[in-house]
């Protein structure tokens, strides 16, 4: 899970956690039923062009509004790899990696690039490589910890192995 590779699906600064996912929808919190209304409201056809490994790049704020985890849960189960943007909401950037979402804030490469570039991330060394306009860009790498938080799958996951680990230890 160092590397990660996906098209860009390009978003405004703003975007908050009722356009994510619509609160009409927080009936549920099954991922693949969260999945399918994922950007919605901002997107109508995201779902349609969405593939397994695709990266959200979003501008400032990203992921403002209330606080549901619902959120990142939906990106996650839609099959988006990471989010990339200028600024997330303190909240939902901890929300996600809680589920195992990696983000990046990256403004240089938020200006750059267009939405269907081709882009390849470097999770351990924050490197953001823009594989169609043949450039790259530096975010801030994760700390250790985050890292195996992710691997883990996020929080939770990661808490249940070590309890595990703990009681064969």
């Amino acid at each position: 899970m160092d590397t990660l590779r996906g098209v860009a699906h390009k978003y405004r600064d703003n975007v908050d956690t009722d356009v994510i996912i619509p609160a009409r929808y927080l009936v549920s919190s099954d991922p693949a039923f969260l999945a399918q209304h994922c950007m919605e409201d901002i997107d109508a056809e995201f779902v349609k062009r969405v593939k397994l490994g695709d990266i959200i790049v979003g501008g400032s704020n990203f992921g403002c509004g209330s606080s549901r985890e619902h959120a990142p849960m939906a990106i996650r189960a839609s099959g988006v790899s990471c989010v990339i943007a200028k600024s997330f909401a303190r909240i939902f950037f901890r929300n996600s990696f809680n589920r195992g979402l990696p983000l990046f804030e990256c403004p240089e490469a938020v200006d750059a690039v267009q939405a269907g570039d081709e882009l390849e991330v470097d999770l351990s060394k924050g490197v953001i490589r823009n594989l169609t306009r043949e450039e790259e860009y530096r975010a801030k790498p994760f700390e250790p910890f985050m890292m195996e938080l992710l691997q883990a799958g996020g929080l939770v996951e990661y808490t249940r192995r070590r309890l595990q680990a703990s009681k064969k230890g």
